[in-house]
């Protein structure tokens, strides 16, 4: 009896001792050559949902519902050799695996940064390159995003067909966008890949552990010394794109004694001139990064960048250009002294410092505070000509189409003269530009001809705090606190009197005062004229979000706070506003508000559904609330915050054979504003100040709906050890959803509030967005020798010409009095309004790299050939609005050679990049 009552005991006991021990596998990561740990290296137990990442340490620990036996634990991290361990776990055990190596996959050389867009089409808002995809300095484990970013974006297609201001990039936490614009701009860390290469990004509504995000998500860049690999790098790349030389060199030093850790990059990029005319280029870059260990809880680093740079722009041109002097042509240049001078310079001078203290509150909780200052400024130069004729050579009344407009008849002769002149030529005289004002300047008047830049000079402080609580081993909490003040300085400043001993500080065309408080004030190089105005902006938000994950299912929630306040301080009293433009206008203030959600149903490890949803308001950019900063306080009319709603559903599939993923998304976009600025002739109202029907407008676009829908689909198939299949799929449509409310102003109106032209019919027109559907197929050979080589054949279709709202007004069939146009014809006003549709093309991408290791040291290079079969394609354009009316729009639009056709960008043709590194 007592025997069995022992035993009775004991087996009791073995029961509460089984059921109180946990499974566990865990273990750590080193690098197979420096045998240093390796942070955020994916753990996975293949064919199950179990997945992790190493911490700072090189370790990582699975400890919730472990699949019990015999699995296979799947190690990986870019720029690795992946790696495949058999291991048994058992129930109430703890498996310790430490130190598994991993080696440098030397044949993974591609250069991420160089096969997407260039810095000149990423930072020209002019060609909507700055709209293409959030991310397209990052690689994604997404099959499509990757595609996207690799073999898409040369068009110019933008992912769901959203602008860029609809996702975040930071730094460390700090978020990049512009306040301006709410677009990164790319330029200011331009040309440091190898040291921008540790980034996490959230696609589209995946929770972020940095930032809200928008409904296009979000990248953050991690600059902390001490999580960069130990070791260097340097770089030569040529190129016939934008850029045609790049050279870079950095370093690591990895954490060493004393918990020091350095990392550091240099770089520079040039070239006479790229794919277009004149198109030069000149970066230099710069990178360091400190830090200090100062305890297992406590760090300290010092990030600075300062990546300066400079290039010429291009020109959109209408289709007689083209026809006439071909797709590199560019019309902002001509010879001065013998070499090619562009009138139309960028420069972007931003640096940044920002200090980052980490603090390990507990193993589990952690706080990341930031402080960031970045000033500078950004300048677009351009020629002004207030005693003189539009020097441009390409200017409308200088081509043949403008003589076969003749009012009297076409007048061939003088046709043939203009087009053998813009044949020969057809570029900027800049000699006569000089003759001109050494003319004036002789006779005692002032410059027909000056060279200003439009400048920017930011100054912006923002304070961040992150902090990432994992309280169960199902739940991690999160969410940050930001603080941002923006003061940017907005004037003219004259670069260049060309050959002229001064200028006058107003506007020879309407005779008007830029600056009553000093009329008539002449100007010389280095001073400020036409305008000047301060914008003050202040941002004070925040985010919570919850995370769950469970063996089956994981699921989120977040929800964020934003208020905004935006003020003009006026220091021009301009003549045609003087009650509204100097001095501090109304401080305007906007409430954020965020909420998202989603959820991920593991339904195997080789089936999943993934669930997200979001509703959030922001404030409107700086560029369209404000209707004509440069002249006046005046904000556009009923403004309010964008309202956006976004939804998505995919479906996944992943084995060790097919990895594949479909989505369905939607999105609408809620009181957006748009301005835009141009000349406009045909104008249907009286109240002009000198009687005529034309005037440099500013056209104010509020209220504007879109609609974004459609599918995603990308796939990639091992089909042998070598061998790879991949392609991937966009099919949307993407348009205006309503009438948006429209009305222009111009410092020729008598009515300073503006013109009202009611309704802009626009509803179901397309957003010209880049192309709207979008295929590739391709495969990869990746030999075990360290070479491979791929090949890409891409499809693009629905790609359209973004439409003028002012010729869908009353404005286009209706004289001043409100009565239509008596020739009015529906049936050819329909014709005349039908949007253009670009037609499709296909591109062929080539690329392939091979790799050597000598020793300590790893030699490779990387070619791409990018559109192989020099493929004539549009990729953007725009309706040009000087024919704002039925009668003028029908007279040009009969013409074989319109004078006002809409002006187009081309792709560039068949071009390549070289790229030659050594790594020790």
């Amino acid at each position: 009896m007592r025997k069995s009552v022992t035993l009775l005991l004991f087996g009791f006991v073995s029961v509460l001792t089984a059921s109180a021990q946990h499974t566990v596998v865990k273990g750590s990561v080193i690098d197979g050559t420096t045998l240093a740990p390796i942070p955020k290296v994916t753990i996975t137990i293949e064919e199950t949902s179990q997945s992790t990442e190493t911490d700072a340490e090189g370790k990582f620990s699975f400890t919730s519902a472990l699949p019990l036996g015999e699995h296979i634990l799947k190690v990986s991290k870019a720029g690795y050799l992946t790696k495949r361990f058999p291991i048994i776990i058992y129930e109430g055990q703890t498996l310790e695996i430490s130190d598994m190596m991993l080696d440098i996959n030397v044949a993974d050389s591609v250069d991420l940064f160089t096969v997407t867009l260039s810095d000149d089409e990423l930072n020209d808002d002019t060609t909507g390159g700055a709209d293409n995809i959030s991310g397209l300095l990052h690689s994604s484990q997404d099959i499509f995003q990757r595609t996207a970013a690799f073999e898409f974006s040369g068009s110019f297609f933008s992912v769901r067909g959203l602008s860029s201001e609809n996702s975040s990039v930071l730094i460390n936490g700090i978020e990049m966008n512009k306040i301006f614009n709410g677009r990164p701009q790319w330029s200011n860390w331009g040309g440091l890949n190898d040291v921008l290469r540790n980034q996490e990004l959230s696609s589209n509504l995946t929770p972020s552990y940095y930032t809200f995000g928008g409904i296009l998500g979000s990248t953050n860049i991690n600059t902390r010394a001490s999580e960069y690999k130990k070791g260097g790098r340097l770089t030569y790349s040529s190129s016939d794109r934008s850029y045609t030389n790049r050279v870079i060199g950095s370093y690591a030093s990895g954490l060493i004694k004393g918990g020091w850790a350095v990392a550091l990059s240099a770089g520079k990029r040039w070239g006479d001139e790229g794919f277009q005319e004149a198109t030069f280029y000149d970066s230099n870059s710069f990178f360091a990064a400190v830090e200090k260990l100062i305890n297992a809880a406590h760090s300290l680093n010092f990030t600075a960048i300062y990546a300066p740079n400079r290039r010429g722009k291009s020109s959109p041109n209408t289709q007689e250009v083209y026809d006439l002097k071909g797709i590199t042509y560019n019309e902002y240049w001509g010879y001065h002294d013998g070499k090619k001078r562009n009138s139309r310079v960028k420069e972007v001078n931003e640096p940044v410092v920002m200090l980052n203290h980490y603090w390990n509150i507990t193993n589990k909780i952690s706080l990341n505070t930031t402080m960031a200052y970045q000033f500078g400024k950004s300048a677009n130069s351009r020629l002004d000509y207030p005693g003189g004729g539009n020097p441009s050579g390409a200017y409308y009344q200088k081509l043949p189409s403008y003589a076969l407009a003749n009012f009297n008849g076409p007048d061939y002769s003088t046709a043939y003269l203009l087009e053998q002149e813009f044949l020969i030529d057809g570029q900027i005289d800049w000699n006569q530009i000089y003759d001109a004002n050494l003319t004036n300047s002789s006779q005692g008047i002032t410059a027909a001809y000056v060279l200003y830049e439009d400048r920017n000079d930011d100054t912006q402080i923002t304070a961040n705090t992150t902090f990432i609580a994992d309280l169960t081993e199902h739940m991690t909490l999160n969410g940050s606190l930001n603080y941002t003040q923006l003061s940017s300085d907005n004037f003219a400043e004259l670069t260049d009197l060309l050959g002229a001993s001064s200028a006058l500080n107003k506007d020879a065309f309407d005779n008007v005062h830029y600056d009553l408080k000093n009329p008539d004030r002449i100007v010389g190089e280095g001073d400020q004229y036409r305008y000047h105005y301060i914008f003050e902006a202040n941002i004070l938000s925040g985010f919570t979000q919850a995370q769950f994950k469970y063996n089956n299912i994981d699921f989120y929630a977040a929800l964020s706070v934003a208020h905004t306040s935006y003020q003009r301080d006026g220091r021009y009293q301009h003549e045609v506003y003087p009650d509204n433009s100097y001095g501090k206008g109304e401080k305007l203030n906007f409430l954020g508000l965020g909420a998202k959600a989603g959820l991920t149903y593991k339904v195997t490890g080789k089936h999943v559904f993934d669930f997200n949803a979001a509703y959030l308001t922001k404030a409107p950019s700086l560029r369209n609330t404000y209707t004509n900063a440069r002249d006046n306080h005046n904000v556009v009319k009923n403004i309010s915050e964008e309202k956006i709603i976004a939804v998505d559903a995919s479906y996944i599939f992943r084995s060790s054979i097919l990895k594949a993923k479909l989505t369905g998304f939607y999105s609408q976009i809620e009181d957006a504003n748009d301005i835009s600025f141009y000349y406009a002739d045909g104008l249907s109202s009286f109240d002009i100040s000198d009687n005529k029907t034309s005037a440099f407008v500013q056209e104010i676009l509020q209220g504007i709906d879109k609609r974004h829908f459609g599918a995603e689909f990308g796939f990639e198939a091992q089909l042998t050890t070598t061998i790879k299949l991949k392609g991937a799929c966009s099919v949307g449509q993407y348009t205006y959803s309503n009438n948006p409310n429209l009305y222009l102003t111009s410092s020729r109106f008598t009515n300073t509030g503006g013109i009202s032209y009611g309704k802009s019919f626009m509803k179901n027109y397309k957003l010209s967005n880049g192309p709207q559907t979008a295929y590739s197929v391709g495969f990869e050979y990746r030999d075990p020798e360290f070479w491979w080589f791929g090949a890409t054949a891409n499809f693009f279709d629905k790609t359209y010409v973004d439409i003028s709202p002012l010729i869908r007004t009353q404005n286009f069939y209706s004289y001043a009095d409100g009565l239509p146009f008596s020739d009015y014809d529906p049936e050819v006003a329909r014709k005349l309004l039908k949007q253009e549709t670009f037609n499709d093309y296909m591109i062929v991408n080539l690329v392939g790299a091979k790799s050597w290791k000598i020793k300590q040291y790893y030699l490779g290079f990387f070619a791409s050939v990018n559109n192989l079969l020099d493929v004539v394609h549009k990729t953007g354009g725009y309706e040009q609005a000087r024919n704002a009316n039925y009668q003028e729009l029908k007279e040009d639009a009969s013409r074989d050679r319109p004078v006002f056709g809409s002006k187009y960008w081309y792709g560039r043709g068949a071009t390549y990049f070289l790229n030659v590194y050594v790594r020790f």
